[in-house]
């Protein structure tokens, strides 16, 4: 039986200088800024339950400052899904 001729393939050669290299990590920023976030709604938390009453602020917002303490301490934990 006759062999069939075999074709010659050229191995792939991706395309030179099309691909732009990818950044691996986070912003500077992201870091520092997360923090704050952590330590802002964690002192807003307690300052409220040390001073809430003297405060004249957390004195009208009552129960909404626990609100607010855990929403700083959410963007902080939301940052740190980002950071790298």
């Amino acid at each position: 039986m006759p062999e069939s001729k075999r074709r010659k393939t050229e191995p792939y050669q991706p395309p030179i200088g099309s691909q732009k290299a990818v950044k691996i990590g986070s912003p500077p920023w992201l870091a520092p800024a997360m923090v704050v976030f952590f330590v802002v709604g964690l002192l807003w938390i307690v300052a409220y339950y040390i001073a809430g009453d003297t405060i004249p602020i957390m004195d009208i917002l009552k129960w909404w400052n626990i609100v607010i303490g855990f929403g700083f301490i959410g963007v902080g934990f939301l940052l740190s899904t980002r950071w790298r």
